[in-house]
């Protein structure tokens, strides 16, 4: 059986790396085959490389500026080339890039059946997040194969009447990622990281959503509270190079005492970062993910998430954007230790490591008449209770 693995933002490379991995070790059987879009291009090669990853096609799409139209159409057109070249019998794309929405299109023209790995995530909003809602909607349209990270997410794509049958729920893939990497000796401290008092609590920040460009002061802003707090926390933060983020971060908390702002940083230096701080303050997704991981609260700053299954938990709090709520809810976190705790210690619902290797078990199972392997069962036993998207 051939498989081929497509993907090319940081995001779903790393959430994509096990997959890979686990593909190759179930050779003969599977022949892998890797296809990058290097829709990030830097972020990309830092992260196949510390994966150890080579690819077998790199199509090289990124350009200064380039919109979601240039995106889609590179990707479209390139991998016409490494479909009739790779002819593989099944694609495996991840979650609500631009690159595997495309991908899946351009297999799905060839008549190639399309695997979706994290399938099923949903709000209620199909422009936010903006492209990403709309991407894994049509995503799914396009796959054949549903591999759902929670009960959850089942429910979404058997609501929108995808079959039963093919439907798996695995986990999330980025837990084995990130479990694996956390277990690592060799992991560097991001470069900032000195100027921080290891006495004193520690958060870590990351804001970039187009989402909340509006709100991006209003945030910036309860940063600065939150340092003025009389528990004296610190925060560190990898600033987007985004002019709606990067020019107001260094306005507004460039002089803040306790404020620590950094350039962007890698996977490893992210991981290290959350092992070592008190909780995260984030609007990104795949952190709301990662951090319960390790016992780390986390604050969202979003008015809703994708990700229920963790405020459903107790490992997220959704505060949004507004300046009051932000500090109200770092304020508790840093006070109040019962709070703290049961965040701590409630269980992550999105994965135990074992993801990757369903989701290829899975596909041997179906195509190959292979044992099915069981699927995962995560702490939140009624996803039904939970707000419908």
């Amino acid at each position: 059986m051939r498989i081929a693995a497509v993907f090319g933002t940081r995001p779903d490379t790393i959430k994509m790396a096990p997959v890979v991995h686990a593909l190759r070790f179930a050779a003969p059987d599977i022949h892998t085959t890797v296809c990058v879009s290097a829709q990030h291009r830097a972020m990309l090669d830092d992260l196949l490389q510390f994966f150890a990853i080579v690819p077998d096609y790199d199509l090289d799409i990124m350009t200064p500026d380039q919109s979601l139209t240039h995106i889609s159409t590179r990707v479209l057109e390139g991998m016409g080339a490494v479909l009739a070249a790779a002819k593989p019998d099944v694609i495996l794309v991840h979650g609500d890039t631009t690159t595997s929405t495309a991908a899946a299109l351009a297999a799905f023209y060839r008549k190639i059946p399309v695997g979706h790995v994290e399938a099923g995530l949903r709000t209620s909003d199909r422009y936010s997040p903006f492209p990403e809602e709309m991407n894994r909607r049509l995503t799914t349209a396009l796959t054949t194969y549903q591999f759902a990270p929670t009960e959850l997410a089942r429910e979404h794509l058997l609501r929108e009447n995808v079959n039963a049958n093919d439907i798996f729920v695995t986990g999330n893939t980025v837990i084995d990622a990130f479990m694996s990497t956390s277990k690592r000796d060799d992991l560097p401290h991001p470069k900032g990281w000195e100027r921080l008092d290891p006495s004193r609590d520690i958060i870590v920040v990351t804001a970039h959503r187009r989402e909340n460009h509006a709100y991006m002061a209003e945030m910036c802003k309860a940063f600065a509270d939150i340092a003025a707090l009389p528990s004296r926390p610190q925060l560190i933060w990898p600033v987007h190079p985004s002019p709606h983020v990067r020019p107001i971060a260094h306005r507004i908390l460039g002089d803040v005492e306790g404020v620590v702002l950094i350039e962007p940083i890698d996977y490893a230096e992210m991981v290290a970062a959350v092992r070592s701080c008190t909780f995260v303050l984030t609007d990104s997704g795949g952190l709301q993910e990662e951090a319960p991981t390790l016992g780390k609260p986390v604050l969202v700053m979003r008015e809703e998430t994708e990700r229920p299954e963790g405020v459903a938990a107790g490992t997220l709090e959704l505060v949004g954007h507004d300046r009051a709520k932000i500090v109200a809810a770092a304020g508790e976190l840093l006070t109040d230790g019962l709070a703290y705790e049961r965040m701590a210690r409630a269980s992550n619902p999105y994965g135990d490591g074992r993801a990757a290797e369903r989701i290829v078990g899975w596909l041997a199972g179906r195509l190959l008449g292979g044992r099915y392997p069981e699927a995962f069962r995560g702490p939140v036993s009624s996803p039904s209770s939970m707000p419908a998207p």
